[in-house]
């Protein structure tokens, strides 16, 4: 029975095809399912054989060590050098975006502030 080894939602490309690849090198068989039309299933990576799976698990793990060393010391690097994203280069690069992002949240918390203000009245 096949079984869910990596749920593609919020997954970056470039990591989906890096796991494709260690599962490929490893000579785990695998299929894909891709996401739903109305974005119910996020799709997924599933390996098709149970005794392969615990494999899989073990290859998976050292793959996550690995590329977790390796993007924190990409951020590392990009803030050293000044070309972290930051809250200010977002807002320098979509101020329409982040202030129409931050008056919504005011509103939210405007309108949950209400039935409090309205209790002290």
């Amino acid at each position: 029975m096949s079984k869910l080894l990596l749920n593609l939602r919020h997954v970056p490309d470039d990591e989906a095809d890096e796991v494709r690849a260690m599962l490929d090198a490893h000579a785990i068989a695998f299929y894909e399912t891709r996401p739903s039309l109305w974005g119910v299933s996020a799709g997924g990576i599933w390996v098709t054989e149970d005794a392969a799976f615990v494999d899989a698990e073990r290859a998976m793990a050292e793959y996550q060590r690995q590329r977790s060393a390796r993007v924190r010391a990409d951020v590392a690097a990009a803030r050293r050098e000044g070309t972290a994203a930051t809250f200010f280069t977002l807002l320098r690069a979509e101020p329409l975006r982040v202030v129409t992002i931050l008056v919504s949240i005011l509103c939210l918390l405007g309108l949950l502030a209400l039935p409090i203000l309205l209790l002290r009245g």
